[in-house]
């Protein structure tokens, strides 16, 4: 069975403590953290492509930490 990607449009509101909290944890997530949590090597890379997009948008409005 296969499924076709499509996208989804996700809002959420964090507070300031979450908002950063979250992105440091995006930023120190290893290949290695993905993997312990997947079924298949293909789920990594679709769960490391999610969290991207989330850091990206978390980067958009301030939240990028170094």
């Amino acid at each position: 069975m296969t499924c076709e990607a499509k996208p989804v449009r996700v809002a959420i509101e964090l507070t300031d403590e979450q908002a950063w909290a979250f992105a440091q944890f995006l930023k120190r997530s290893t290949f290695d953290d993905y993997r312990s949590r997947a079924v298949s090597k293909d789920e990594v890379y679709v769960m490391i492509a999610a969290c991207e997009a989330i850091r990206k948008a978390l980067a958009e409005v301030g939240y990028a930490p170094r």
